[in-house]
């Protein structure tokens, strides 16, 4: 017992001794790399919040550093004022939880049956789902389809098409093959438990941390979708928000060389270049903050997947 404590004695007095001057010097070059490297990151976001919130006049002429100059809404205003704002986050969000809802559980539905071996045809189906990943039928083919489909201007163009992203199912499939051993399911069907079961109570649970990545990027790529909204929607109140931001900056672009009035040419060129900022503060902040709620799966979930082809 006494020497146990010597011995654990010693090694702390051991652990207690300074690091040469190499360490300190390399620790020092490390920090203020990635110090560097965050200020290089955060810069640009600040940046645009600042600008945000500054006024048309500092913008155009190059007043805003760091602080908001002359601080205001005017953008958000010029943003919040047009009618179908409101509408379009509305509907945004609508398709992104039902989208990522449906995404998330189809890819899950799909990826399984890809991990069993007891299914026959998995390797064919995993070369004709990667197949789709390098060639597609092209815009017209899928025009075509959505109208015999009876999806144009309806919400289902926006929640359908797309619901399954293959390398999604890759990386799921990868997941439960690494991470969920195949004798956990011979155990499972030993105790008398279903396929629907084993997969409700076994793999969805063991899979949180691809969930929430999946459910991440999936809901990121609805927040930003707009080409099938502009394709496919006629109707102004099913356009989510990321089309209608973009009809507020078109159509704030005026022929600047029709006007002769100096100031009233700076005061619009300042409320395009405010409006610009405006809109990506607008359509960013809501989705980044779901991003620290996830965070701690995000990491695992990706390693997990990428250990195993």
């Amino acid at each position: 017992m006494v020497s146990t404590k010597t011995a654990e004695k010693a090694i702390l007095k051991r652990n207690r001794i300074k690091d040469p001057w190499q360490d300190k010097l390399l620790y020092a070059i490390v920090g203020i790399f990635f110090a560097v490297f965050v200020i290089l990151v955060l810069y640009p976001i600040i940046f645009v919040i600042s600008a945000s919130f500054s006024s048309g006049a500092a913008l155009n002429a190059g007043q805003v550093i760091l602080w908001p100059v002359d601080p205001g809404l005017h953008g958000y205003e010029a943003v919040f004022s047009h009618k179908y704002v409101l509408s379009g986050y509305r509907n945004t969000i609508f398709y992104t939880i039902v989208g990522t809802a449906i995404g998330v559980s189809v890819t899950f539905t799909a990826a399984y049956p890809l991990t069993r071996r007891d299914f026959p045809a998995r390797r064919f189906m995993m070369v004709l789902c990667t197949i789709t990943m390098f060639f597609g039928g092209g815009l017209v083919p899928f025009y075509i389809l959505m109208v015999n489909l009876k999806f144009i201007n309806t919400i289902w163009a926006m929640l359908i098409p797309g619901a399954l992203s293959v390398y999604n199912m890759i990386l799921v499939r990868t997941n439960i093959m690494s991470n969920i051993p195949n004798e956990l399911l011979e155990a499972a069907q030993i105790d008398g438990c279903s396929d629907t079961r084993y997969f409700f109570e076994i793999v969805l649970p063991l899979s949180k941390a691809v969930i929430a990545v999946i459910t991440l990027y999936t809901a990121v790529g609805h927040w930003n979708s707009y080409f099938n909204a502009m394709i496919f929607l006629r109707d102004k109140n099913l356009f989510p928000l990321q089309l209608i931001l973009r009809e507020i900056l078109v159509s704030s672009r005026i022929d600047l060389s029709e006007i002769e009035d100096a100031d009233l040419l700076a005061a619009l060129v300042g409320l395009e270049n405010l409006l610009k900022y405006s809109l990506i503060v607008v359509s960013s902040v809501p989705i980044i903050c779901v991003y620290p709620f996830i965070q701690k799966y995000f990491i695992k979930g990706v390693m997990i997947g990428s250990l195993k082809g």
